[in-house]
């Protein structure tokens, strides 16, 4: 057996070769992943009863108080006191206990005719004892102890929480009744029983800001005590009697009620101008020539709006006006302009 030894011709002509035979595989095509949904979690034993629409009237209401309290505040501490609405949110009962600190500043309040709940608001440990130095005199930066507050402090914040309370019932006079009071106070949050622990609360946080400190207040309501803002409907429904009879006695009621309106009534007469050193010589009794024909137009006006044409004239001693015509007055709410050019002489 003989042993050749291969040109370099021949080895490119054997990779050329077994190049040429190389099976070419195709791309797979790899099709494109539906886009997943984006998760929400849902709590079937703790559903979320606060809508959209009723969330955002619930923010507008307590960012009113949390202004209508800062107004009050910057009285009482004697320097800048700025007061936001944090978050308007639905938690158990017990997850807003576990929520305190500790220890905390709780003020319970008894809420009548709701058969013996209560709502609670944390002052915040920070700020209280911050307007307890506020109250007592004090202007530097305030010292804050790890403590539960004492009796005579909880005295001086309660002054905040009854004020907090007659503005939370003010809120929410437009849309349920409630009337608050003050009963208890607690350090301890697992102490409070204001409800049971499943029981659903609407919590508001209101951040405060005060001498570079930050605190939250937190005011919670029983969801069973204001229910009735969550299950009454924002449309007005407009009830008309079918009887007849009723009809009739609407209608004369609102008559007669109409008629015994007082109406301002008042008589406008043309521009007319005045050279200014006539305007200087003016005094009680000067009468004004005008230059205006008596047979001229004027413009009768109900309230604000032109609404007739008349005449000035004279009845039993009295100067009057007798209505001529009736005057286009626009619809749309614009301001009149009809027949102003036409009443105004021109120099």
């Amino acid at each position: 057996m003989t042993k050749e030894a291969l040109t370099q011709n021949q080895i490119d002509s054997l990779f050329r070769q077994g190049a040429a035979t190389e099976p070419v595989v195709a791309p797979i095509a790899v099709a494109p992943r539906p886009a997943r949904p984006d998760a929400q979690l849902y709590d079937f034993r703790r559903p979320s009863r606060v809508s959209k629409d009723k969330l955002r009237t619930l923010e507008a209401m307590y960012e009113r108080l949390a202004k209508s309290l800062e107004g009050w505040l910057m009285g009482r501490v004697r320097g800048q006191a700025d007061l936001r609405l944090q978050s308007v949110e639905q938690y158990s009962f017990g997850e807003f206990v576990l929520s305190l600190p500790m220890p905390c500043a709780a003020y319970t309040f008894e809420i009548a005719g709701c058969g013996g709940l209560q709502g609670v608001i944390d002052v915040g440990s920070d700020f209280a004892y911050f307007l307890v130095d506020r109250l007592f005199g004090g202007s530097g930066p305030p010292f804050i102890p790890q403590r539960p507050m004492t009796p005579i402090e909880r005295m001086a914040v309660r002054t905040l929480a009854e004020r907090a309370v007659h503005h939370l019932a003010d809120i929410w006079r437009d849309h349920v009744e409630l009337s608050f009071e003050l009963s208890g106070f607690e350090s301890i949050p697992e102490i409070l029983r204001a409800a049971n622990r499943e029981d659903p609360v609407v919590v508001a946080n209101i951040e405060v800001v005060a001498m570079e400190r930050t605190s939250l207040l937190v005011i919670c309501l029983p969801y069973t005590a204001i229910e009735k803002f969550f299950s009454s409907s924002t449309a007005r429904r407009i009830v008309t009697p079918g009887n007849p009879t009723e009809q009739a006695a609407n209608r004369e009621l609102t008559e007669a009620s109409l008629r015994a309106s007082h109406v301002p009534l008042a008589v406008r007469l043309p521009v007319f101008r005045l050279p200014f050193r006539d305007l200087m010589t003016l005094a009680p009794g000067t009468v004004l020539a005008t230059g205006i024909a008596r047979t001229t137009a004027l413009q009768v006006l109900v309230g604000s709006t032109p609404r007739f044409l008349g005449t000035a004239g004279r009845v039993n001693g009295r100067l009057g006006v007798q209505i001529t015509s009736r005057m286009n007055v626009p619809e749309s709410g614009e301001p009149f302009h009809g027949h102003e050019s036409n009443l105004t002489p021109r120099p």
